[in-house]
């Protein structure tokens, strides 16, 4: 009985060892070659400037600012809102749903974030976090991004998701068309985030918040895109709005973001329309509609 106990455990181990060598790796081997790597993210460096002054009276962005950044004197509108329930449940997952329409575009835009804080700086932890909770370099799906504003930096992941439609101008369905729209191409992370279909029961109980139009001004600055962007963003008495002003530009590059964005700074403080904060705008949208 011993002997054949022995030889049933020596024919399984090489059974097993067969099938790994079959498949082109063994043991350790095999662990390494299924995990992905961290993600490789692109740099958002991003700033708030004073509404006071860099708007005219009228509203309209002043001539010095345009010829500083090289804008354009006419904004492309954009009509904006954002899904989440009553007690904001998405946001504290760290989860923004948001919805989008371009005044000259013949579609809508569905955008599922993922944000991660970066705390002390410390990149790469919170893109190792990110890539335990399934954002890795393999997942084409999402756009990874580090957010480098005025004392702060977040690292998010960005689905985006088009939808055609022949509404003209920057006009949003109805919430209920959009709730749909949005529930019927919601990614799987989102979906299965904390429990099977979480973040599907989630979003179905979400509300609109919002709808409102932002103004955005684009051009180049030291050969980078440059986008300034005007947010009338209801105040927090609920009497009328205030303007928040971004001013921003991406790149792929770590040490082109770092320069430039010291640049970028020197040039704000110098002309006195730096606002030293760093920005809430889908925190102020969320939370005052």
């Amino acid at each position: 009985m011993i002997v054949l106990r022995r030889w049933k455990q020596l024919t399984l181990s090489f059974m097993v060892s067969f099938v790994a060598l079959g498949s082109g790796v063994t043991g350790l081997h095999a662990s390494q070659v299924s995990a992905a790597a961290n993600a490789v993210p692109s740099y958002e460096v991003k700033f708030l400037a004073k509404p006071e002054a860099v708007l005219g009276t009228s509203g309209s962005l002043r001539n010095d600012v345009i010829q500083t950044f090289g804008l354009a004197s006419i904004p492309q509108a954009i009509g904006v809102a954002y899904y989440d329930t009553n007690h904001l449940e998405l946001d504290a997952e760290g989860w923004n749903v948001r919805f989008r329409k371009k005044e000259d575009k013949d579609n809508y835009e569905l955008t599922y974030k993922k944000r991660y804080p970066i705390l002390n700086g410390d990149i790469n932890a919170a893109l190792s976090l990110a890539n335990r909770e399934g954002f890795d370099a393999s997942d084409d799906n999402y756009e990874a991004e580090i957010d480098w504003g005025y004392g702060k930096q977040t690292l998010s992941f960005s689905n985006n998701k088009k939808v055609n439609t022949t509404t003209t101008g920057t006009q949003l369905p109805s919430e209920q068309e959009s709730l749909a729209l949005l529930l019927d191409k919601l990614p799987g992370k989102l979906k299965k985030w904390s429990s099977p279909d979480w973040g599907q029961q989630k979003l179905s109980q979400s509300r609109l918040h919002g709808p409102l139009t932002f103004y955005r001004y684009e051009g180049t600055w030291e050969g980078q895109k440059m986008s300034l962007e005007v947010w009338p963003i209801r105040n927090a008495e609920g009497t009328g709005t205030e303007n928040l002003i971004e001013i921003s530009f991406k790149t792929a590059d770590a040490s082109v973001a770092s320069q430039l964005r010291t640049e970028l700074m020197d040039t704000l403080v110098s002309n006195d329309w730096l606002l030293p904060i760093d920005g809430l705008k889908t925190q102020l949208i969320l939370e005052r509609y």
